[in-house]
């Protein structure tokens, strides 16, 4: 039996309501992604409800020109608790969705520190993409270092910009 499912966990020194607002703006989802693959949001809004679909351009050395687009489906979303979306692709007439889904578990801890867990769930991926990407495609330290750039996102977040 093959698991396909990884996960990380972390504390974060912020309040799940900061820590999920950061999640919730795909301008920040570039800022977070551990791989480098995510470049920017295309939609420039805020994640509010299950269904919802939002763009981002992304880019991987092993594509011809290395460009693309993702357009994800929010799976769950249950603030300050849960978010989760399907990332697929838009073939012009609809999206294919690959089978696999981001998840972000929040349980606040106080009222300024909330424990994060991040899965990367791929069992649902079938056999004819996996024949053509190797999952996971990418380590472990790619779900920690994610989990490291939203804390660093979500505690400054908290506590303003630099004084001057």
């Amino acid at each position: 039996m093959q698991n396909d499912v990884m996960t990380a966990k972390t504390t974060v020194d912020a309040p799940a309501d900061a820590v999920f607002a950061v999640l919730a703006d795909p301008a920040s989802h570039a800022a977070i992604d551990g791989t480098g693959w995510v470049r920017e949001s295309l939609d420039g809004a805020m994640l509010t409800a299950q269904g919802q679909i939002f763009r981002v351009a992304m880019y991987h050395d092993n594509l011809p020109d290395g460009h693309y687009e993702m357009a994800n489906k929010v799976v769950a979303f249950d603030p300050p608790h849960v978010i989760a979306w399907e990332p697929g692709q838009d073939n012009g007439e609809e999206i294919e969705f690959g089978g696999w889904i981001w998840r972000y578990d929040l349980t606040p801890l106080d009222r300024s520190r909330t424990a994060v867990t991040l899965t990367y769930d791929w069992s649902a991926v079938p056999a004819y993409l996996r024949e053509h990407i190797a999952f996971p495609p990418f380590g472990q330290d790619h779900l920690d270092n994610s989990l490291g750039h939203l804390a660093a996102l979500a505690q400054l977040s908290r506590s303003g910009p630099p004084a001057p």
